[in-house]
C-alpha cells in the first residue's frame, strides 16, 4: 500500500501560505489553494488543474526536502489522484482484482510525474500526468503478466503481431502466413516466427488442467496427454553403439559377454561352463569390457555429434 506521509497539517500550512503571493489570483482561487492546502481530498478533479498550477508554483519557492516542500508535494498527490482512478478504468477489463495493484502502480506514476512536471514547459499538468500514469501500469503488466519473462522486443513484437494477424485475417478472411506477417511488419520471417513461439509465454495452464472436448464430459488432467521421459531409450542407443565393437571381439570373448550379461550367469558357472577356474573368468571379463569401454570412448572422441 502506498502511503504519503505528511508533517502537522496546521503549522505547515501556515509556512506554506506565507509563501504564497494573493495578487497573482482571484478570490475563489485563493479560496480553493487554501482548501487544498488544509484538506486536498475536497478538491474536485474540476478544480485539480488551476489549483495544481497555483501549487507548482509553491514548490519552487520551497527548499526541496524541508517539511513545507513535502506538505505541498503531498497535497498535489492526493489531489491528483482522481487521475489515476481516470487511468485505471482504462484496465477495468482485467476485472476487480487487479484494479487494487493498478491503482497502486498508478499512483507511482503520478508521483514521479509530480517530481519531474515544470510550469515553464507550458504544459497541463493533466496532459503531462496522464501518460506518465498509463505508461506505468503498463511496465507493471509488462514485467508481471507474463508467464515465462522474454525479452522486453519480443513483448513489443507480439503486440504489434497481434494487430498485424487481426488485421490480414479481416483483409484476408482467412489465417495470414508468417510470409504474409513478414511483410507487413517490415521484419524477417525468422523474427515473426520467434515472436510467435514467445507469444506462447504469455500465459501458462497448469497440468492439472481438465481437458474436455464437446464429445467427452470426463475431466481428464492435460499432464495424461503428456509424454515422459523413458529410461530405456539410453539402452537402445548403447545397444547400437556396442553392437559394432562386440561384433570385432572374439568368439570367446562373445561367448563369454552372453552368458555374463544375456543369460546372466554367475562369473563361477561360467568357469564350470568354459572349464577354466573363476579367477580366469573374472580376468577375461575385465580385459573383455575394458576393450569394449575404449573403443566406445574412441568412437565419441572421433565422432561427437553421433
Amino acid at each position: 500500500m502506498i502511503t504519503v506521509t505528511e508533517p502537522d497539517r496546521t503549522q505547515t500550512t501556515q509556512a506554506a501560505r506565507s509563501e504564497r503571493t494573493p495578487a497573482e489570483r482571484t478570490p475563489a482561487e485563493q479560496a480553493l489553494t487554501e482548501q487544498a492546502l488544509a484538506d486536498p481530498a475536497s478538491v474536485a478533479p474540476r478544480d485539480a488543474r488551476t489549483v495544481s498550477k497555483h501549487l507548482f508554483d509553491r514548490l519552487t519557492h520551497l527548499e526541496e526536502g524541508t517539511h513545507e516542500y513535502q506538505y505541498v508535494r503531498n497535497s498535489l498527490i492526493e489531489m491528483n489522484l482522481s487521475l489515476v482512478q481516470y487511468a485505471a478504468t482504462r484496465f477495468r477489463h482485467r476485472g476487480p482484482q487487479e484494479m487494487e495493484d493498478i491503482v497502486q502502480v498508478g499512483t507511482i506514476g503520478l508521483i514521479k510525474a509530480i517530481d519531474r512536471f515544470e510550469l515553464t514547459r507550458g504544459v497541463e499538468f493533466t496532459s503531462f500526468a496522464v501518460p506518465y500514469i498509463t505508461g506505468e501500469i503498463k511496465r507493471f503488466f509488462r514485467d508481471t503478466s507474463w508467464a515465462v519473462h522474454v525479452p522486453r522486443r519480443l513483448q513489443e513484437v507480439r503486440l504489434e503481431l497481434s494487430k498485424a494477424t487481426e488485421e490480414l485475417r479481416t483483409r484476408l478472411d482467412r489465417t495470414p502466413t508468417t510470409t504474409e506477417l513478414a511483410e507487413l511488419m517490415q521484419l524477417e520471417p525468422a523474427e515473426v516466427v520467434e515472436a510467435q513461439k514467445a507469444s506462447n509465454g504469455y500465459t501458462a495452464v497448469s497440468l492439472d488442467a481438465a481437458v474436455t472436448t464437446t464429445n467427452d464430459d470426463s475431466d481428464t488432467a492435460l499432464a495424461d496427454f503428456l509424454g515422459t521421459d523413458e529410461d530405456r531409450f539410453e539402452l537402445v542407443e548403447n545397444y547400437h553403439s556396442l553392437a559394432p565393437l562386440i561384433a570385432d571381439l572374439d568368439e570367446r570373448e562373445r561367448t563369454l559377454i552372453h552368458l555374463r550379461f544375456v543369460e546372466e550367469h554367475t562369473q563361477q558357472h561360467i568357469a564350470d561352463h568354459l572349464g577354466c577356474s573363476q579367477m580366469h573368468v573374472s580376468r577375461l571379463l575385465t580385459r573383455t569390457i575394458t576393450k569394449l569401454r575404449t573403443g566406445l570412448m574412441d568412437r565419441e572422441e572421433n565422432d561427437p555429434v553421433g
